[in-house]
């Protein structure tokens, strides 16, 4: 990982509170939830079957949206 795409992690989550206590970005990514990135600026689609429970998810029809800013970041710009 580049440090400026670590720096940039360390801000969003010095503004965010995680019910996971970012176990994504702490777990070195090996425990992420399953996204696929839209083309959305501030959202992903969220596949993972537990996103009924996350404080960051949002329905819309059928599918469930990730508005957590720390897991859209890593899903767009380091593409996991």
């Amino acid at each position: 990982m580049k440090k400026l795409e670590k720096t940039k992690m360390e801000e969003i989550i010095d503004s965010l509170e995680c019910p996971e206590y970012f176990k994504c970005y702490k777990s070195n990514f090996n425990d992420l939830c399953e996204m696929k990135d839209l083309g959305l600026d501030s959202f992903v689609i969220c596949l993972d079957k537990k996103s009924k429970w996350c404080k960051f998810s949002i329905s819309f029809g059928d599918s469930k949206y990730c508005k957590c800013p720390l897991r859209v970041y890593i899903a767009k710009g380091l593409k996991k």
